[in-house]
C-alpha cells in the first residue's frame, strides 16, 4: 500500500507538470481575464466618445450640404460606387480616395481602398490614365501593398486635423490642383464614404472636370470680375469648385469613420465580454482541478500514514 500511495503521489506531481506546460495556470488566466476587463472598459469608452463626436460631424454635415449644393447642380450629386460603370471617365484622371489617420473603425478604409482599385482597373483596361492622391495615411498604406496602385500614387496626405474646416480643405485642394497642374488631367474624381445612418453608410464618388474657356468673353460683360481675364476667373472658380466639393466630402466620410468606429467598438466591447466568460469558465475549471489534485494527494496522504 506504502508503495502504491507513492506512485499516486509520483502520477499526481507528473500531471501537475503537464497540466502547467500545456496549459495555463490560474495565475495566467486571472492575468488574462484582468486585461480583458480592462480592454473592455477602454473599448467602451471609445464607444460613448465616438458617439459624443459623431453628433458633431452630422452638424457640420447638415451644414456642408446646403453650402454645396451650387456645386452637385454643376457636377450631379454623388454616385454610387457599387451601381457605376465609370464609362463616362476621361482619358487622364485624377483620384482622390479619402481615407482616415487612425484605425479601430471597421471597413471604410478598407471599402476606399477596393473602390480605388475597381476604378483603376477599369479605367487601365480602357487604355486611360489614372493617377492616385491619397488623403489619410491608413489608404496609403493599403494602397501600397499592390504593384499596380502603388506605382499610380503622386502624392499622400496624412495627419489632417479632425474635426478639419473650410481653411484646411481649401489647402488641400490647392495641393491637389498644383499636382493636377503638373500633368494636365482632364478630370478630378473624389471617393469617399457618405454617410446614411450610424448603422450604415456607401462608397460613393464626385467627379469634377476643368472648366472651358471657350466661346467668347462678351458674353460675360455685364458681370464685372477682378481679375477680369476669363480664363483665371474659370481657374478660380474651378479651384471653388473643388474646395466646396471635398469639403462636404470630408464632413460626410468623418461621420462614417465615427458610427463605424462606433459600431466596431461595441462589437469589441460584446466579443470582450464573452472571451471574459470563457476565461472565467476556464479558471474554475483550473481551480476544480488543482482542489481534487491537492484532495488526492490528502487522501493518499492518509492512506500511506494508516498502512504504516
Amino acid at each position: 500500500m506504502a508503495l502504491r500511495a507513492a506512485s499516486l503521489r509520483g502520477l499526481t506531481r507528473v500531471a501537475q507538470r503537464v497540466y502547467v506546460r500545456g496549459m495555463a495556470t490560474e495565475k495566467q488566466i486571472a492575468n488574462q481575464i484582468v486585461s480583458t476587463k480592462n480592454i473592455s472598459k477602454i473599448t467602451a469608452s471609445m464607444k460613448m466618445v465616438s458617439a459624443a463626436k459623431l453628433k458633431g460631424d452630422e452638424k457640420r454635415l447638415a451644414s456642408a450640404k446646403p453650402y454645396n449644393a451650387w456645386a452637385d447642380a454643376i457636377c450631379g450629386p454623388g454616385q454610387e460606387i457599387e451601381f457605376a460603370n465609370f464609362d463616362d471617365l476621361p482619358q487622364r484622371i485624377l483620384v482622390v480616395p479619402m481615407s482616415s489617420d487612425k484605425g479601430l473603425c471597421g471597413g471604410i478604409n478598407s471599402y476606399i481602398t477596393r473602390a480605388t482599385k475597381t476604378i483603376i482597373a477599369k479605367a487601365q483596361s480602357d487604355g486611360k490614365e489614372v493617377d492616385l492622391v491619397v488623403v489619410g495615411d491608413k489608404g496609403r498604406a493599403q494602397l501600397a501593398r499592390a504593384e499596380e496602385t502603388r506605382t499610380a500614387i503622386r502624392q499622400v496626405m496624412s495627419e489632417v486635423e479632425s474635426p478639419a474646416t473650410y481653411s484646411l480643405i481649401a489647402q488641400l485642394s490647392a495641393d491637389i490642383l498644383m499636382c493636377a497642374e503638373k500633368k494636365e488631367y482632364d478630370g478630378i474624381m473624389i471617393v469617399y464614404n457618405s454617410f446614411v445612418n450610424a448603422a450604415v453608410y456607401k462608397q460613393k464618388y464626385k467627379l469634377i472636370k476643368p472648366f472651358e474657356a471657350a466661346g467668347d468673353s462678351e458674353s460675360m460683360v455685364e458681370y464685372e470680375f477682378e481679375p477680369d481675364t476669363k480664363s483665371e476667373v474659370l481657374q478660380d472658380m474651378h479651384e471653388y469648385l473643388l474646395t466646396s466639393q471635398m469639403y462636404e466630402c470630408f464632413m460626410d466620410g468623418a461621420c462614417a469613420e465615427q458610427a463605424s468606429r462606433m459600431t466596431a467598438m461595441e462589437g469589441a466591447s460584446k466579443n470582450a465580454g464573452e472571451m471574459i466568460e470563457k476565461l472565467t469558465l476556464q479558471y474554475n475549471r483550473a481551480r476544480q482541478t488543482r482542489i481534487t489534485t491537492e484532495l488526492i494527494e490528502i487522501i493518499s496522504g492518509a492512506s500511506a500514514l494508516e498502512d504504516k
